[in-house]
């Protein structure tokens, strides 16, 4: 007989994967594994694509080697999770093969399709009206309209719609599968009925109806795992696999953002502030995205496209490692004399600037150095995040406390700038890895429930999620009004270059 019964978080990221095994009585995680990837090189500008078979791959890497850190034998195992990047878009044909690389929630080619969209639907308003949220390049939308655009004997193949947590579930078990709060990021579905909009549907293609996975929700299981994935995986075939979901809804439930008043930040790749909502929150102006969430409730989020992307960029231009690098951050003054990043590396979606390319504002003799650049860049990306949290507080949801998350959390400085542009007390986690901690929170969620039990997740969360009290930032008042100057500079200086954001485009692409 088992001594343990063990849950696996995975959480697929867009550079790696992450493997969870934690222990079902205690929380405590027993084993770690992680395998690490790319995306696709030498594609055109804005396009951003990645091999499904990678994502499998890995996990399966990644999990054998978060069983062996546990020592974990098969049958201690009783259920997984799985996290995902939001939005991609897995082609299937009917045989179940995928039809063409996934294209990424970072790419933004499909500006064009995603006004196709809007103005068949009749205009921003009514596509919010129909879904609650904008159609923008990231949603999985849009990039469906362009594979029947540009790509038209790939389409005609097309005969399953997935997101890559549901591929990966799909391999998982053999089902097709899609719950509530992955497929609110796909701007296909309405938010606040909870179904597919016939309405967004029809503009792509009266036909794809037929083509996109039932609705569940986020309680029920996926399926149980079947044997060839679970020889692959060395467990036992049969074991529960939960619904799974987005990764900013299992962020949610890893940082026990599973009532009304709580905000989690996550500074990753992208960056993504979000709460938990017991009613849909729907912004007119389409930034914020009225998302449901993994646990049956709401997710309002607002995500920008560049966080640790800039950082990165700058750490290794300067030929830094990460320790070297806060330590040359931490050498420059709150506002680092001025020089201010607009981080657009990568086109942004909130504010939606998809054609919009980054900007150091402020280069002069005294600010051309490592410190500078890296403080800069550190708090432009985070003013970036603070342009969607103060539009979240316009729509009635506010933060006094904010859980930080993702790589950007693990830093001492990043936290305290955090703090003082948020002007709110920053927390961590004693479990960073909050997506794959958030799964295998839900996979046992989903275990007990069907063991049965009455068990809420909120008592699932409020049981295992724990603050890490010796990294809490507060806010300094002389670097609170600096960062608030900075800010409004910021917004200035964003709305004043989008007019020309786009003829920039066109030229770096002649």
């Amino acid at each position: 007989m088992a001594s343990r019964s063990l849950l696996i978080g995975i959480d697929s990221g867009t550079q790696s994967t992450k493997a969870l095994v934690v222990d079902a009585r205690s929380g405590k995680v027993c084993g770690t594994g992680s395998a690490a990837y790319g995306l696709i090189p030498n594609l055109p500008a804005g396009a951003k694509e990645q091999d499904p078979e990678t994502w499998r791959v890995a996990l399966v890497k990644a999990v054998k080697a978060a069983l062996k850190d546990a020592k974990a034998s098969a049958g201690e195992v009783v259920a997984i999770s799985v996290s995902g990047q939001q939005h991609g878009f897995v082609p299937m044909d009917a045989a179940g093969a995928v039809i063409r690389p996934a294209k990424l929630w970072c790419d933004t080619s499909t500006t064009a399709e995603c006004a196709e969209i809007t103005e068949a639907v009749g205009g921003l308003k009514a596509v919010i009206r129909a879904l609650g949220n904008a159609v923008l390049p990231g949603f999985t939308a849009p990039k469906i309209l362009w594979l029947r655009r540009h790509e038209p004997e790939n389409y005609a193949r097309l005969a399953t719609v997935l997101l890559p947590h549901d591929y990966l579930n799909h391999w998982l078990t053999g089902g097709v599968f899609m719950e509530f709060g992955d497929a609110s990021g796909t701007a296909l579905m309405d938010v606040r009925k909870r179904r597919w909009s016939e309405a967004v549907v029809k503009a792509i293609d009266p036909e794809l109806s037929g083509k996109l996975p039932t609705l569940s929700t986020s309680d029920q299981p996926a399926g149980r795992l079947r044997p060839e994935a679970a020889r692959a995986l060395g467990l036992n075939p049969g074991v529960l696999v939960a619904a799974g979901g987005g990764d900013n809804m299992m962020g949610a439930i890893g940082t026990g953002n599973t009532r009304q008043g709580v905000v989690t930040a996550s500074f990753g790749t992208s960056g993504t502030i979000y709460a938990c909502s017991e009613r849909p929150v729907t912004d007119p102006a389409g930034e914020i995205a009225a998302f449901c969430d993994s646990t049956n409730r709401w997710l309002p989020l607002l995500c920008t496209m560049n966080v640790t992307v800039a950082t990165e960029m700058v750490r290794k231009d300067f030929g830094l490692d990460h320790a070297a690098f806060e330590k040359a951050a931490a050498k420059a003054p709150a506002g680092s004399d001025g020089l201010m990043l607009l981080p657009y590396l990568e086109g942004e979606r909130t504010p939606n600037v998809p054609d919009g390319t980054g900007v150091f504002l402020g280069v002069r003799a005294g600010t051309f150095d490592a410190p500078h650049f890296a403080r800069a860049t550190m708090e432009g990306v985070t003013m970036g995040m603070n342009y969607g949290l103060r539009r979240l507080a316009e729509l009635g949801v506010s933060a006094t406390q904010v859980r930080a998350t993702g790589g950007g959390a693990k830093s001492r400085l990043w936290r305290q700038i955090m703090a003082d542009v948020f002007n709110a007390e920053v927390v961590t986690l004693e479990v960073s890895e909050g997506a794959a901690f958030g799964a295998a929170l839900q996979a046992l969620w989903c275990w007990r429930r069907q063991q049965g039990e009455t068990v809420a997740i909120e008592d699932v969360t409020d049981a295992f999620v724990k603050l890490n009290r010796k990294e809490t930032a507060t806010p300094d008042a002389k670097a609170v009004e600096v960062y608030q100057a900075m800010q409004a500079l910021q917004d200035q200086t964003s709305r004043a270059l989008r007019p020309v954001f786009g003829g920039h485009r066109a030229l770096v692409n002649r």
